[in-house]
């Protein structure tokens, strides 16, 4: 008898169709709309208050965490469940990182107000994830929706993610 890994959490939440390649937009609030759009035409979700929840909390903090990558995250009142959208973008845009480095590669994080620890472990590993330099590399390549997919989905963390992480 075999047993499976437990999937991350950005598995758990994160579809095929909810991944967004060449994603046209030259600012963040083109970005969140387009997020928003995606939401609405897949899923049924009020543009507008995707949106405006990703602003408010990119304006309460930058979510650009370096290495040209942003995890922008927000509660959404009214959201019935969680999703994860993974975009690249055709050309970096400025997004506030530690680093200064434009970002092209975002995950957005959206979880229904209140929020739970889910919230967290999804932030968590989502950190995690692209503090593997491995991945961000296959990641940076991958350029069909399901082959990213997979490559989030098959995503466990190793002792060299670790190592990466620390420097040491």
């Amino acid at each position: 008898m075999s047993t499976r890994p437990e999937l991350n959490a950005i598995a758990t939440y994160l579809t095929p169709q909810d991944v967004l390649l060449n994603v046209d937009v030259s600012d963040k609030t083109g970005l969140f709309n387009a997020i928003g759009r995606h939401l609405h035409d897949e899923h049924g979700v009020q543009q507008h208050v995707i949106a405006q929840g990703l602003a408010r909390r990119e304006q309460a903090m930058p979510t650009g965490i370096g290495e040209g990558l942003a995890i922008p995250h927000a509660r959404i009142e009214g959201l019935a469940r969680i999703h994860v959208i993974y975009a690249r973008l055709t050309a970096p845009m400025p997004f506030g990182a530690r680093d200064g480095k434009p970002v092209s590669d975002i995950l957005a994080l959206l979880v229904p107000s209140p929020g739970t620890d889910e919230h967290l472990r999804l932030l968590a590993d989502a950190t995690r994830m692209f503090s593997d330099s491995k991945f961000r590399a296959r990641l940076r390549v991958s350029n069909d929706p399901d082959e990213v997919f997979q490559l989030f989905s098959a995503w466990t963390e190793s002792p060299s993610t670790e190592f990466e992480r620390t420097g040491e």
